[in-house]
């Protein structure tokens, strides 16, 4: 039955596991874009569609799909006109995860088990809101209603991180909410900010910048500083994988040619991300952080809706380009070049599942734990079909029970559901694998994997301390 208290549950095994070990496990979100500064400032909300439709791009396709108008989605329309118009659009998503996270969401943080749609909106409308107000909803009340230990949020470079340690100072609050390196803008050398990017740098770490060589100290500089604040995650969101390798002085022509202001061209452009990927890795070893990459993703390109609304509005697409030869390089030139420090790949196209599960196995080092990682399905692959393509793919080709498990990747504050979601299929497969004898019904063992993949995998493996203990 639809939402009930087993839903997704689909044999005994999985019920058991899951309600004994998993349903009350605190979340650690080891990549998200929510706001430090609303965390900081505990932001409350006024109603319903602030909190949760104002900076989900997954809600917002929805309605695009339907043909809502973009006024009903990001225009001027008011909030309840806005939330009536995504009820309409949510009747008709079935099959959709949006559907059971939306529902998921209503029902752990406003107690409404009914379905959204045009007939019940109204009173779910009134009644969320009477809890908005009545209970004074903000951000840190659901972080602390959705038992979060830990947060990492991404964060450029050049940021201050103000707000993290002001979070940090804040004895009464007891969610770790730490910065993660997301050097971004100092990759796509192609992009006509790069050049601002670099002065910005410049400024606030005290360091001139001439050359490459200049740039990689200053960039060091700042992770000194990202290192002293608690980060311990670097992540870098690209579009290919890169691998074009030249020597240090071709590569710094290039960089001192973009500083001049002329453009560089794709091999240019390729050659440079390549030695920079090098040189941060290098760099994270000797700070002992973890390296995610996501890749496979183009990203804007609806440009009419990007020029109006700017980047991270819902219109990226998988990107289907064979990156597993250039990922291999990559990684092996890394090896080569010092020592690879902890990596998570992932990729937005699901046909990759397969080549990073081959690719991890190819590189870890049987010293130091799990070196390489298979990150969680992630976006478009978020959902029943693609995190159970992931599980399924990395049990058959690696080691299942060493996965650090799942992420929000979200803007969005009522997004920990999601962990709920992913730890229901997680159970659920494990429970089938167990019932059609594929593997023996351990009670230790099963609580290890479901337990260590939901929750204690991701705190061994970046290093975090403390936290919960799961009972026998």
């Amino acid at each position: 039955m639809f939402n009930n208290n087993d839903y997704m549950l689909g044999n005994k095994t999985a019920k058991y596991l899951y309600h004994r070990y998993c349903e009350n496990l605190p979340i650690i979100d080891y990549h998200c874009h929510v706001s430090p500064r609303e965390i900081c400032e505990d932001t409350e909300f006024e109603n319903i569609t602030q909190v949760w439709l104002y900076h989900d791009h997954y809600k917002w396709r929805i309605m695009r799909a339907c043909g809502v108008d973009e006024r009903y989605i990001t225009g001027n329309a008011t909030d309840y006109e806005k939330f009536l118009k995504y009820a309409e659009a949510l009747e008709m998503a079935i099959g959709n995860p949006v559907y059971i996270w939306s529902h998921m969401e209503l029902e752990k943080y406003f107690g409404v088990k009914e379905p959204l749609n045009p007939r019940t909106a109204d009173s779910i409308w009134h009644k969320c809101n009477a809890i908005i107000r009545d209970e004074h909803l903000s951000a840190r009340k659901i972080i602390r209603d959705s038992d979060v230990e830990l947060i990492c949020t991404t964060d450029d470079p050049c940021d201050d991180l103000r707000w993290h340690r002001e979070i940090e100072q804040d004895r009464d609050f007891h969610t770790r909410v730490i910065p993660t390196w997301r050097p971004d803008r100092f990759l796509n050398i192609e992009n006509n900010q790069f050049s601002d990017a670099v002065k910005e740098l410049e400024g606030v770490s005290g360091k001139e910048i001439n050359s490459y060589n200049d740039f990689i100290h200053a960039l060091q500089e700042r992770m000194r500083f990202f290192n002293s604040n608690g980060t311990c995650i670097a992540d870098h969101g690209i579009d290919t994988v890169p691998f074009r390798k030249i020597s240090n002085e071709e590569v710094n022509t290039i960089f001192k040619k973009r500083l001049r202001g002329q453009p560089v061209n794709g091999e240019e452009a390729e050659a440079y991300k390549t030695q920079l990927l090098i040189s941060l890795a290098e760099s994270y070893n000797e700070f002992d952080w973890a390296m995610q990459i996501h890749y496979g993703c183009e990203r804007n390109v609806n440009t009419r809706m990007y020029r109006k609304l700017g980047p991270d509005t819902g219109y990226d697409v998988i990107l289907d380009e064979n990156n597993g030869r250039k990922l291999t390089a990559l990684l092996d030139q890394i090896e080569q070049t010092s020592k690879l420090p902890r990596i998570i790949l992932y990729s937005l196209n699901p046909a990759d599942d397969a080549l990073i599960d081959s690719i991890i196995g190819a590189f870890q080092n049987g010293t130091t734990g799990t070196l390489m990682q298979h990150g969680s399905a992630w976006w478009f692959n978020d959902n029943k079909v693609g995190i159970e393509h992931m599980l399924d793919s990395l049990a058959a080709r690696g080691v299942l029970g060493e996965f650090i498990g799942m992420l929000t990747d979200s803007r969005s504050f009522l997004s920990y559901t999601r962990h709920d979601y992913f730890r229901r299929l997680l159970c659920n497969r494990v429970g089938k694998w167990v019932e059609d004898g594929s593997y023996p019904y351990d009670e230790e063992s099963l609580k290890e994997i479901v337990v260590g993949i939901s929750y204690s995998n991701a705190k061994k493996y970046f290093g975090f301390e403390g936290g919960a203990t799961v009972g026998s």
